[in-house]
């Protein structure tokens, strides 16, 4: 299955791409509407994942372009900013499935295959990991300055020092006794 990531937090789109290529997807990146209607006409994707705001622009407006490079793609809308009102103009603009951001490699894989994500709790990104991101997040705002990102996350700089030397290891998913 071929995917097209349409998103312009670099960090975030490279985890899921490969966390979906360990799952044998083949995950092409986007950080911005051109680049990601370019791929979709190029590569011809069986989904894409697109993030609702995408700097200036906005992740619902691809939805048409992309239907039209490919009708039968599954477009599933992500955003940090989960809302019934987004979530209900991103299906009347044609997505197939809406998730909140940060989603999981498991998460999207269940919307492409059209099952409840509800129901496994257990498949949610470990805290460690949505703080690690988080951090590189403020780290790219801040343009790699430690002390500027430590002020926006609202720590000290040492505490932001050792965190980053706490990188999380891959994505585990443990089950109990079935």
């Amino acid at each position: 299955m071929k995917g097209l990531l349409i998103d312009d937090d670099e960090v975030y789109a490279r985890i899921l791409q490969r966390s979906l290529q360990r799952r044998g997807l083949s995950v092409s990146v986007a950080h911005d509407a051109p680049q990601a209607l370019a791929l979709a006409v190029a590569e011809a994707p069986d989904f894409a994942l697109v993030d609702l705001k995408l700097g200036a622009s906005s992740g619902l407006d691809l939805i048409a372009p992309l239907r039209a490079a490919r009708a039968d793609m599954q477009i599933v809308l992500v955003t940090g900013y989960a809302s019934v009102a987004t979530a209900v103009e991103a299906i009347k603009r044609g997505a197939d499935n809406y998730l909140p951001k940060p989603t999981t490699a498991e998460a999207l894989l269940r919307a492409l295959q059209d099952e409840p994500f509800a129901e496994e709790p257990d498949t949610m990104t470990p805290l460690n990991r949505l703080e690690w991101e988080h951090i590189q997040q403020a780290l790219v705002e801040c343009d790699g300055n430690i002390s500027a990102a430590a002020r926006l996350l609202g720590m000290h700089r040492r505490s932001l020092q050792r965190k980053l030397a706490k990188r999380p290891g891959p994505e585990r998913v443990e089950r109990g006794p079935e």
